[in-house]
């Protein structure tokens, strides 16, 4: 009997999805006698530190989380934050007859849905259901057909789950001891932040050169139209033959790659176009040839991606929100998909809606179908399409703001998908004339035209390079024929210069880890997120930047770590992963090989590897001998005339010479500046620069020297007190210290000035009840203070000029509560696809920052009002809403009053005595207390990708 047909007989079924959205759309279409709960994404992981681990377990277990001893046999704990929804899932569990596990049909949702059976244990009969669109056919079919539980799935996710702890946990305090605390190194972040990194050192070693080439402009004598123009514009292509030097010509370092071109400068270049004036040209050789594009294969997730990248401006992890929204509503199909693959129902959809709004004309003879591309492809999910077996168009569909743009960009993917091939014809006209000093000049025109534009109606894929031709872009040249006369109505000298190679996006970096087959296109979303929150690449528009910390640790894993940043090895171990995901390799021995290296792992190269040689050090020995490891040496880079890069604790600085020499100098550099705008000419205005302290004389009246100095927290003036001055205790002196209103400057600063800010805050005078009023210089600005009531000031001058008339009547006026009065915000992003409110951004206390009127996130470094684009202001809210609220710190309970305060005389002394023994206990309780958690902190490591 199927689950179906009991449900008609009476009991209670208890399904369990992954998200609340979720849980509300299917329990639309399963009615009565179906409960739908959601899990919430995981309920139980591995430790994310030694305090969450069971106290039985000792040693390293405590500190990874896995006991690599063991057969690597996890320590799952249930998260802190789901153990109320764990019990409410055992509550409904308890009241239910049979139990569906409705996760998402993938590795991850096969883990977590084992992870749910191992923790409720349930006695009722347990049913696997998928399925990879939320409509109503497609659920009631799910709960008609189950499935068991895939065990090999789990285990390879658990695999992989693994082999990222082990990796992230020793290779993590590493980069803590060498580099910079709080840092983190993952399987696939470390490779995708090298990747950004060898970039970046691809253009600080790119070499410019400059080459030239003409333009004609030819007219054939005859009026033209649309169809048949009266010119075209052709560039020169030979001259006596010899090909003329284009940019593809030049090596990164700016030299000719061939010596059979010919380079031409300005000088020879403007010569022969004025050599060429006066020539008659003529048609040497017309070639015309079909043209035909087949249409683009439906959506997987990196293609969304890459699109939704540049025609939609989306990042990564803004379009799979936007995504998930969109299938929990029951719009697309499952988002997360390695597949191409449409099905029989959608392909029927597809075609009839090409018929219904392009007509017949543009419908293929036969459907169209599409072979996976991706290697390895985990799941047999269907391409990324809109749900149904009735696509709805994006005007039915209701949606507004980005799920509206991105459900009508898959639509429209979709339908072009099963129509017909553009045709055409492409056309190359070659022009030639010999130049008034002899020389035979050829010029070369190419030309498209589009006869029948079939798929491109529906849509056309866009480009990672702006000035990229797309596909339904046509170049009509005026029909000519071999022999034709034609006048040159314009010859134009051109310079160019190559440009070094374009930084990743976020688009042409999923596309390049697709490529290398480095981790799973699932993925990449959170990876692009970690690298940006790390602070290992930071934002310019949508060009990913390394940050001058990534040059170190990249540096460091590549000189000590170099197998696990190695690109081909990262991609066999995802082939290593995918083997045992099919049950060709097992699982605890390759672990056994990774971790200990060879001949710990008691299988051969089927088990953990190609056994070709790159896997003789296990990872637990690389990082044990760390002695060899020079931090300074890893965090240096030369810039040039003896000056170096240093990553320091505190951020990039130069340097040139040895410190507490002659000539030694050190300046800080921006951790905004990309790194390849670090030349040795910026370096120097750099080291040019005033830095240091400022004697700027001696004060009159208490004879203290006054220095003005550059402080963490800006420039600020001091004084520095005679020799023996107590520092401590109660006669401590602390000096006069200032800091410098914006108007001033530290190497402009005078004695006089600085006087001035120290003689601050000012006494302006005393309301009518003898309150006090001061004014002050704070961190936010001038202010006036009178008690507690203090009220800002709009000059810092007024410090010095306000009088009290002009005090108390800002005080006479109502004080603003909370916020200060609205300003207009600063730019206006659109609609957030999370929250589904209007996006802004504010100039706030700290900075300018983004809001959607529920959750606010400060601007990052690269970050600006000028170039924050609005996919960026998503991604900023959906990681500030992914970290939840700030924890709040404990405060301490206020001291207890002493006995012998709250008792009579005659019991004091037994009291006393009782409340000593009692707060003594308290202590030893609270300082063993303390002293777990700050072992727990100390060996817990950062969380890898």
């Amino acid at each position: 009997m199927s689950p179906t047909s009991e449900t008609a007989h009476g009991g209670r079924r208890l399904v369990i999805v992954e998200s609340p959205a979720k849980a509300k759309t299917i329990k639309g279409y399963l009615g009565p006698g179906y409960v739908v709960e959601a899990s919430v994404g995981h309920i139980r992981d591995l430790p994310s530190g030694a305090a969450e681990v069971p106290e039985k377990y000792t040693g390293e277990v405590r500190r990874l989380g896995v006991d690599v001893e063991h057969d690597f046999q996890p320590i799952y704990v249930v998260n802190a934050d789901k153990k109320a929804q764990v019990r409410k899932l055992k509550e409904l569990l308890a009241e239910s007859d049979e139990l569906f596990l409705a996760t998402d049909e993938d590795r991850e949702g096969e883990a977590i849905a084992w992870h749910l059976q191992e923790v409720l244990k349930p006695k009722v009969p347990v049913h696997r259901m998928v399925f990879h669109e939320i409509t109503k056919d497609a659920i009631r079919e799910a709960v008609a057909n189950p499935r068991e539980l895939n065990q090999r799935m789990v285990d390879a996710q658990e695999t992989r789950r693994i082999l990222d702890r082990l990796y992230g946990y020793e290779v993590s305090p590493v980069l803590w001891k060498k580099v910079m605390p709080k840092l983190s190194a993952g399987r696939v972040q470390s490779v995708a932040t090298r990747l950004v990194v060898e970039r970046e050192r691809e253009r600080i070693a790119f070499r410019s050169a400059e080459y030239w080439d003409l333009t004609g402009t030819f007219g054939t004598g005859r009026s033209g139209d649309a169809s048949d123009p009266s010119s075209l514009v052709a560039r020169l292509a030979t001259v006596d033959g010899k090909r003329v030097a284009q940019g593809r010509d030049f090596g990164a370092d700016g030299r000719l790659k061939t010596e059979n071109v010919l380079h031409l400068d300005e000088q020879n270049a403007r010569a022969l176009a004025a050599a060429l004036a006066e020539t008659a040209f003529s048609v040497r050789s017309v070639e015309s040839k079909p043209y035909r594009r087949s249409p683009y294969a439906p959506f997987r997730t990196t293609t969304l991606q890459q699109e939704a990248s540049r025609k939609l401006g989306f990042g990564a992890k803004a379009t799979m929100q936007v995504a998930q929204k969109l299938y929990e509503n029951g719009f697309i199909t499952y988002m997360r998909t390695d597949s191409t693959t449409l099905s029989d129902t959608a392909v029927a959809a597809a075609r009839a809606q090409v018929t219904q709004l392009y007509g017949a004309d543009y419908l293929p003879e036969k459907p169209r179908v599409y072979a996976g591309k991706v290697k390895n492809a985990q799941e047999a999910h269907e391409a990324i399409r809109p749900s149904g077996d009735r696509f709805r168009t994006p005007a039915e569909t209701g949606l507004t703001g980005d799920q509206f743009k991105l459900y009508e960009l898959i639509w429209k993917r979709t339908v072009a998908s099963q129509m017909k091939d553009a045709t055409g014809n492409s056309v190359t006209v070659k022009i030639g004339g010999t130049a008034a000093d002899g020389r035979d000049a050829e010029f070369s025109a190419s030309g498209k035209t589009i006869t029948f534009h079939g798929f491109m109606k529906a849509y056309v894929e866009g480009a990672d390079d702006p000035n990229a031709e797309l596909d339904d872009r046509e170049r009509r040249l005026p029909q000519v024929a071999q022999g034709d006369a034609l006048t040159a109505e314009e010859i134009t000298a051109d310079g160019h210069a190559t440009k070094p190679p374009a930084r990743y996006t976020e688009a042409s970096l999923v596309k390049e880890l697709e490529e290398r087959e480095i981790g799973r296109p699932s993925t990449y979303a959170s990876i692009i997120g970690t690298i940006l929150d790390r602070g290992y690449v930071f934002k310019k528009g949508t060009a990913l930047v390394p940050s001058f910390l990534s040059f170190a640790v990249v540096n460091l894993l590549e000189k000590h770590f170099g197998r696990l940043v190695d690109y081909d090895f990262t991609a066999r171990m995802e082939d290593d992963l995918d083997r045992i995901a099919r049950g060709e390799a097992q699982s605890v021995p390759w672990l056994k090989r990774f971790y200990f290296g060879e001949g710990e792992s008691g299988g051969g190269a089927a088990d953990a590897g190609n056994g070709d040689g790159d896997h003789l050090g296990g990872l637990k020995e690389l990082v044990t001998d760390l002695g060899a490891i020079d931090a300074r040496e890893i965090s240096s880079f030369p810039v040039g005339n003896g000056i170096m890069l240093r990553v320091g604790k505190y951020g990039p600085y130069i340097e040139r010479g040895e410190k507490d020499q002659e000539g030694y100098q050190k300046a800080d550099v921006s951790t905004e500046l990309a790194p390849d705008e670090l030349t040795v000419e910026y370096s120097e205005e750099l080291l040019a620069k005033p830095s240091g302290d400022f004697e700027l004389g001696t004060d009159p009246v208490s004879g203290h020297q006054i220095v003005a100095k550059d402080g963490r927290y800006g420039p600020y003036v001091t004084e520095i007190l005679p020799e023996g001055t107590p520092k401590t205790g109660k006669n401590a002196v602390k000096p006069r210290t200032a800091s410098l209103f914006k108007s001033m400057a530290l190497d402009t600063v005078t004695l006089e000035d600085a006087l001035r800010l120290m003689s601050l805050p000012r006494t302006v005078g005393a309301d009518a009840e003898g309150v006090e009023i001061t004014a002050q210089n704070g961190r936010y600005g001038p202010y006036l203070k009178k008690g507690t009531d203090s009220r800002s000031l709009t000059d810092e001058e007024q410090l010095f000029t306000i009088t009290l008339e002009e005090a108390l009547a800002i005080y006479a006026q109502p004080k603003q509560r909370g916020r200060a009065a609205a300003k207009p915000p600063l730019k206006e992003l659109g609609t957030d696809p999370v929250s589904e409110k209007p996006v802004v951004v504010k100039d706030g206390r700290f900075g300018p920052y983004v809001t959607d009127g529920e959750t606010n996130a400060t601007l990052r470094t690269g970050d600006s009002v000028e170039t924050i684009t609005p996919e960026r202001g998503y991604e900023l809210l959906a990681e500030k809403r992914a970290k939840g609220p700030a924890k709040k710190t404990a405060k301490k309970a206020p001291a207890k009053k002493t006995a012998a305060k709250k008792t009579a005389t005659k019991t004091a002394a037994k009291k006393t005595t009782t409340a000593k023994k009692t707060a003594a206990k308290k202590t030893t309780t609270a300082k063993t207390a303390t002293a777990k958690k700050t072992a727990a902190k100390k060996t817990a490591a950062a969380k890898p990708e």
